[in-house]
């Protein structure tokens, strides 16, 4: 099946995507079949802050309209704040809409954890993931400590590069949400956030729902196995 990824929020993020899923297809020896649309990061951003999910559905529902068109078979947001409008984007979409916050609350529960921080845009960390991670606590920074975290994140999704400063922001708020407030893992509440975070030299644990997000879409995709 042709996957249909809408992108461009932010840069990183697609990138991300891209490689996880050529990797993903790789080994398993299945061709890969794909088609992205590029959304725009501070049109997304500004309906996120406005609250106007029904602007940003239409948007998203009208770019997979565009992927239905190119041959997609499903579609996905690489975006994380983009789920914010996710069930009226879902009632809108021609296609098939692979979930990120499903596949995250699926992996979540499996693992057993119970407690979690959460990084991301200030819909995200106020939000608690949108609600939809039910099987643990899911734990914001504290003011003023959110703000920053927010700030740093929209500006280094936008430019899709990161600064030093940036970086120090989203560790100091991890390093504290793990010792203050006794969290068990770290849940990176913005796909770019593994310009910030990597999973190989953490010391603590990560639980990175971009590439959870991408193994899902792989799963749709690929043809079942014998």
């Amino acid at each position: 099946m042709q996957i249909g990824l809408i992108g461009g929020i932010g840069p990183a993020a697609q990138d991300y995507y891209t490689r996880r899923l050529i990797a993903l297809f790789s080994a398993a020896d299945t061709a890969l079949e794909m088609t992205t649309v590029h959304a725009d990061a501070p049109t997304l951003l500004g309906n996120l802050a406005a609250d106007r999910h029904a602007d940003q559905a239409a948007i998203f529902a009208a770019l997979a309209a565009r992927l239905q068109r190119a041959g997609a078979g499903c579609v996905a947001v690489t975006s994380i704040a983009g789920h914010f409008c996710r069930t009226a984007f879902t009632a809108l979409s021609p296609l098939p809409v692979i979930s990120m916050i499903d596949a995250v609350a699926t992996d979540v529960a499996a693992h057993g954890c119970t407690r979690i921080g959460v990084l991301g845009t200030r819909t995200v960390m106020e939000s608690r993931f949108y609600g939809g991670i039910t099987s643990a606590d899911v734990i914001a920074p504290r003011q003023p400590e959110l703000d920053d975290v927010h700030a740093a994140y929209a500006a280094m999704a936008t430019a899709g590069t990161i600064t030093a400063a940036q970086k120090a922001i989203f560790e100091t708020a991890a390093h504290r949400l793990m010792a203050d407030d006794g969290c068990d893992a770290i849940l990176l509440g913005g796909t770019d956030l593994a310009l910030a975070f990597d999973a190989t030299s953490s010391t603590f644990p990560l639980i990175d729902c971009a590439a959870i997000h991408a193994a899902a879409i792989a799963r749709h995709a690929m043809p079942p196995t014998a």
